[in-house]
Order: C-alpha cells, then sequence, then structure tokens
C-alpha cells in the first residue's frame, strides 16, 4: 500500500475499535453505522470540509448534518480527532454514562460546540439541511459580489436507510430537487439495515432513481467502508453541481469487522467484552489498551486546526474589504451575522387599528407585512395557502429556483424571501428550523397554515422548541368559527399540546391590539412562537386590549367594582366572555374579564403579578374556549369548552349549536353560581359547564 493508503488503513481500524469501546463501556448505544461510516469521515473532515476547531461558530463554515443521529458517536470521535477543544477522550468517554457534563448526548445536540443541529427522529436532519441550504443561497443572492463571495459555504447531511423510509425527507428532497440547492450535499450511508432487518423487508425501490425524478444529481460509491479518496472524489465532485442538489449513494458494511457485520444486531447494541477483544486483535491493537487513538493518527489530522484559522484569517479579510468596497451592503450584511433586527423594527408595527371587526390573520398580516417587507431577516414562507393566511407583502419576491418558469407565472430567484412549500408541513416546519439555525438571529423564519396542520408538522415544531429555534408559525382557522370545511379543519384538542409544549410559546390573540403584542414577543422570543389566529371576523376592544400588557400572558381586560366573578376570554371566544360578563353583571353577579392570550407566558410572572390577576380563592374564575378543556384547571374553577370533534356549518352557527350563545352561557354560569353558594368544595373540582 501507499503511504496515503497506510494511514487511511490504521486511522479506519483506530476509528472503529474506538468506538466498539465506548459502546461497550455502559453496554448501551449505536456502534454499527458509526463503524462502516468512518471512511465518509475521513473524506469530509480531512479532505472536504471547510471549518475551524478554534471556532466552530465561524460564519461561513461548510455545515454538516448527521440526519441519522443515533450514529453521533461518528460526529463525536471525528470532532475529537481534528481538534475540538471541547471532545477530549475524557469527554468521549462520556457517552451513555451518568456525567452531567458530558457533551456526548445519545443523538446530536444543537448546545454542543460543532453541531449545526439536534437530530433524532429520522429525517429531521436532512430535512435542517434543506432549510442550511436555502439560507445560504439566500444570503449569496442578496450579498455576494465579483471578487466577494462573502458567503460561499456548502451542506452536507448523512442520512441512512431509516431516513430515507420517513416521509419529511421525501418532502423535502422534493422541494430542494424543485428549488436547485446545488449547495447540498446529501451523503447516503447504505448499508441495507435497520432495526427489525434487511431493508428489503419493508423497502423494494431504486433509490437512486427516486432522487434523479426529484431532480437531483446522483453520484454511487461501492466500496464506501474503505475506499476513502473515491468517497472523497464524489464528495469534491458535488460540490461542482451548478444546477442541482447531489445524492452520494455510498455502499457500506454496518459493523465492519464484527462478528454481527452487515446484521441488524450491529445497529443498536454493544458487542460483549469478548468481541470487543476480538476486534482489538484484528485490527493489530492490544485488547488490555482501551480508548487508544495512536500518534500517526493524530498527527494525520494534525494540519486541520492551522487550515482552520487560514479559513476565518481569510474570510475576516475579505468581509473587511467587502464592507470597505460596499459600505451599505457591509453594514446590513454585518448586522445579519451579529443576528439583529434593524433598531426602528417596532416602528413597522402598526400603531392603531380599524375598530371594525376584523379576522387576526387579517390583523396579523397588517402587523407582519411591513416587518417582512423592510426587513431583509424575515423569510417567510406557507404551506400552499397563501390567500389564507395574509402574509404577503407588496412587491415581494419568491425564494424560486431560476431556471424554473412556472405555468402560472408565479416565479422568483434565490434573492427572494417567500418560500412556496407546496403541501408539506412537516417539512416546512423542518426546513425553517434549518434557516434558523444556519446563524442566531440572521434569518426569522415564518411558517403558515391552518392550526389543525400544525399537527402534520408537529414534531418539527417540538425540534425547534427542543433547540430554542426563533421560528414563528403563523397558524390561522384556530377554531370552530372556521365554518363549513367542518370538524377536520376545526381544531379541538391542538392548543393543549402545543401549551403544553416546553419552549413554545402559543398564543392566541383576541383581537388586532393583541396580535401587535403577540408579534413583538414572537420576535423578542429566544425560541419558537405560534400565533394562533382566527378565518371568520372578530370584534375589537380599544378601550380594554393592551398590546404591552399580551406580555404578561394574562391581564384584566375589564374591571369592576367589587367582581364576584371572572371571566376569562381566549383568543375568537373573547367575545363570548365579554357579553356573557356584561350580562352577569346585569343580572346581579359583577365579573371582571380576563384576557389569557398565553398559558406560558403568565407562568413566568411573580406570584404577586398571578394573584392580582386570578383571586385564586377569592372569586370563582370560568373560562370560555372553544378548545378542549385540558389545562385550564389550573387558572379556572369551571369551563365553557369542547367536548367532541366540530361539525359543518357556517361559523355562527357551528357556534350556537355547541352552546356558544351568550344567553345559554349567561344561564349555565348562573347555575353554577347557585351550586357555588350551596356547596363551596365544588369550587377545588373543574367543572364542565358545557356537557
Amino acid at each position: 500500500m501507499t503511504a496515503t493508503e497506510d494511514i487511511h488503513d490504521l486511522t479506519l481500524k483506530s476509528i472503529r475499535v474506538l468506538i466498539a469501546d465506548l459502546v461497550q463501556q455502559f453496554n448501551g448505544g449505536h456502534p454499527g453505522g458509526a463503524m462502516g461510516m468512518a471512511a465518509i469521515g475521513i473524506a469530509l473532515w480531512k479532505y472536504t470540509l471547510e471549518f475551524s476547531p478554534n471556532d466552530p461558530g465561524y460564519f461561513n463554515r461548510d455545515r454538516f448534518v448527521l440526519s441519522n443521529g443515533h450514529t453521533c458517536l461518528f460526529q463525536y470521535v471525528f470532532q475529537h480527532l481534528i481538534g475540538y477543544k471541547h471532545m477530549t477522550m475524557d469527554q468521549l468517554k462520556s457517552y451513555h454514562s451518568s456525567r452531567l457534563d458530558s457533551l456526548c448526548p445519545g443523538h446530536p445536540e444543537i448546545e454542543i460546540p460543532g453541531i449545526e443541529i439536534t437530530t433524532g427522529a429520522l429525517g429531521q436532519g436532512i430535512s435542517n439541511a434543506v432549510g442550511l441550504a436555502i439560507a445560504s443561497k439566500n444570503l449569496q443572492e442578496t450579498y455576494n459580489k465579483p471578487g466577494f463571495p462573502v458567503v460561499s459555504n456548502h451542506t452536507f447531511c448523512m442520512v441512512g436507510d431509516a431516513c430515507l423510509q420517513e416521509g419529511v425527507t421525501m418532502e423535502a428532497v422534493s422541494l430542494a430537487g424543485h428549488l436547485g440547492l446545488n449547495n447540498l450535499t446529501v451523503i447516503y450511508d447504505n448499508n441495507q439495515i435497520s432495526c427489525d432487518g434487511s431493508v428489503d423487508l419493508t423497502n423494494t425501490e431504486d433509490i437512486n432513481a427516486k432522487f434523479k425524478a426529484t431532480n437531483w444529481n446522483v453520484i454511487e460509491v461501492f466500496n464506501g467502508s474503505e475506499d476513502v479518496l473515491e468517497v472523497a472524489k464524489a464528495l469534491a465532485e458535488s460540490k461542482l453541481s451548478t444546477d442541482k442538489p447531489t445524492l452520494i449513494n455510498v455502499h457500506t458494511n454496518i459493523g465492519i469487522g464484527s462478528n454481527v457485520e452487515n446484521n441488524c444486531s450491529a445497529h443498536g447494541a454493544a458487542f460483549g467484552e469478548e468481541e470487543v477483544d476480538r476486534l482489538h486483535i484484528i485490527n493489530g491493537f492490544d485488547p488490555g489498551l482501551k480508548y487508544h487513538i495512536p500518534a500517526e493518527v493524530y498527527e494525520f489530522f494534525g494540519d486541520l486546526v492551522d487550515k482552520g484559522d487560514a479559513y476565518t484569517q481569510k474570510w475576516s479579510k475579505l468581509v473587511a474589504e467587502y464592507v470597505f468596497n460596499y459600505p451599505e451592503l457591509g453594514v446590513d450584511f454585518q448586522r445579519r451575522v451579529n443576528g439583529e433586527l434593524p433598531n426602528d423594527w417596532k416602528n413597522y408595527i402598526p400603531s392603531k387599528f380599524s375598530a371594525s371587526p376584523t379576522p387576526s390573520r387579517a390583523s396579523s398580516g397588517s402587523v407582519v407585512n411591513p416587518l417582512a417587507k423592510n426587513i431583509n431577516n424575515f423569510i417567510v414562507g406557507s404551506a400552499d395557502l397563501s390567500p389564507s393566511v395574509n402574509l404577503i407583502w407588496d412587491k415581494k419576491v419568491d425564494f424560486q429556483n431560476p431556471q424554473v418558469n412556472t405555468s402560472c407565472g408565479i416565479n422568483g430567484d434565490y434573492s427572494g424571501r417567500y418560500v412556496h412549500y407546496g403541501i408539506r408541513e412537516h417539512a416546512m416546519a423542518a426546513i425553517s428550523n434549518g434557516i434558523a439555525a444556519f446563524n442566531k438571529g440572521t434569518f426569522i423564519p415564518v411558517t403558515s397554515t391552518f392550526l389543525i396542520f400544525y399537527l402534520y408538522a408537529a414534531p418539527a415544531v417540538r425540534y425547534g422548541a427542543l433547540s430554542d429555534l426563533k421560528v414563528i408559525h403563523v397558524a390561522t382557522h384556530d377554531s370552530i368559527g372556521m365554518g363549513e370545511d367542518g370538524p377536520t379543519h376545526q381544531p379541538i384538542e391542538i392548543a393543549a399540546l402545543f401549551r403544553s409544549m416546553p419552549n413554545l410559546n402559543y398564543i392566541r390573540p383576541c383581537d388586532s391590539e393583541e396580535v401587535a403584542g403577540a408579534w413583538e414577543i414572537a420576535l423578542e422570543a429566544n425560541g419558537p412562537t405560534i400565533l394562533s389566529l382566527s378565518r371568520h371576523k372578530l370584534n375589537q376592544y380599544p378601550a380594554n386590549s393592551k398590546r404591552e400588557l399580551v406580555k404578561k400572558g394574562a391581564y384584566i381586560f375589564k374591571d369592576i367594582e367589587s367582581p364576584v366573578l371572572n371571566i376569562i376570554g381566549v383568543g375568537a371566544e373573547m367575545g363570548f366572555a365579554y357579553e356573557s360578563a356584561e350580562l352577569l353583571t346585569k343580572y346581579g353577579l359583577p365579573s371582571r374579564v380576563i384576557s389569557f392570550p398565553s398559558q406560558k407566558i403568565f407562568e413566568e410572572q411573580s406570584t404577586e403579578y398571578k394573584r392580582s390577576v386570578l383571586q385564586r380563592g377569592q372569586i370563582p374564575t370560568i373560562v370560555i374556549e372553544a378548545y378542549a378543556p385540558n389545562g385550564w384547571e389550573r387558572y379556572a374553577n369551571a369551563g365553557f369548552s369542547m367536548h367532541t370533534f366540530g361539525k359543518s356549518l357556517p361559523g355562527n352557527a357551528v357556534y350556537e349549536y355547541f352552546g356558544y350563545k351568550v344567553d345559554s352561557i349567561v344561564e349555565r354560569i348562573k347555575s353554577y353560581m347557585i351550586r357555588v353558594q350551596k356547596d363551596k368544595s365544588i369550587l377545588w373540582e373543574f367543572q364542565d359547564l358545557n356537557c
């Protein structure tokens, strides 16, 4: 063998044995895929990726996403070898341990240096990678000038057989091919094994033909567990694509060298001490010497730190020259690199709104459209519902493949900031997570569809919350009042899911003023937000609604002297609460009205504030919302809620069908208050008044 082949061989053996040792240590983890992918890792980090070990967040770095995140040891081991300071051998040994300071969780997590995105559920990572590629494309088209490629990075994503079976993957793959994202390379670890057995147990398809049919280039590498240079050649070729993303189909052997090579049992279990010792011996290592990397292997990767420093220095110099030659554009570029909004961003939010009844989806459009038009951090999209979600601003440009001319005449280019995602709700949310993850604050992705269809997108929404990614989800048609489309489109239970999701702001504003407050919260938040908005017209409350108090989560909407009852109004049902409170007051039950747009934000307030709003233990509180009551037990003694799916009727008729008439509500509340007078103990048992 040549000297290059010798060092490749030693490195491959060292990595495979180390992975076996690490999984065996705590008798848990996923060794097989990481071992089979070792040659791909050498080709990537030694010969392909542009990155900086001393500056993992270097802005113009190539992005790498491990979509098959269970193979995380693949990434951790290479982080150690290439010189990331945080990934010491001691840290590697924390994999699957009980150490609280471990930087080697069972799947990659975004807060660890050098990890671009949290991956775990298969299909999320590749969808995120499409978002990273979109972000890069848009920045290139917006800022690059001849001789000044200030954004030139490429996105690489590793996937396995199981990733390619997930529906969200093909949603994202289809869109990436349509958009012609030639700055995206997906590396397929084709070992034909999944948890249950061989892939042909469930799949009989031509992956290459499938990708070609969606406008991808395909390169095939057959000896992918051994031939480092062939993989590196394919990676280099993929970067030269001018019009399409590229799939590199790399045939590998899961658990290579072990006694369960090419078997599903290599996927997710330790090999056993005896087999690990045997792996040491057949690869030329002392079985008594665990967690050992030869000095020659460290030396092989030893130039990467200096290379990384050179990348960052070259880029910094390029940006300085760019700012000198294009001062206005340069200042804007630096603002985006810093993840900042313009200082005057709030000036684009209307200070006043019409007093006429207005759908809150229209109110939202009045707020976000001038923001998106004037602030290029925004990249807005819809899952084929542009006419319904009110997010199209004047003279917007679509993010589109400039080589595509559509039959409908809606075209664009990569400078555009309106994305047509098609009917791909799950991918839309996952891709937007990738856009947000490109660099904190550089982009503020906005997605949109009906609230009910965020159930399709929920796994990606959850990943955005888990990763604290600022994505704003505009969820319209959020009530039974959306009407004739019926129970398939009328969300009853969805809010309970999103209200219970950590790190996610679910905000349901009742009118235009609260919509403005909700948008301010979303733009100032660190993580994702769902804005829950109505299709039908809502009354406006200029004397009561306070955008600044939305930031309290709940507030006294209408106060009254000596109240005996609180009525909580939420979103589209505020009208029922407000009018019921007025009528109850006339009947001798003075009632305060509380607006409650966000449970999460309310929970962040002081105990004193929460007590002042709810007056728990002093007067009863009743919530009126046409959703499942789950969660309101924390704040109310009783509720006028939904307990079935909806019905296909016009909006007013469906509300009436389910008992949402002010007279009916008031009679139920009066009856409840009579029962309270007779038996105070029912205040401690949440009462459903709409059963």
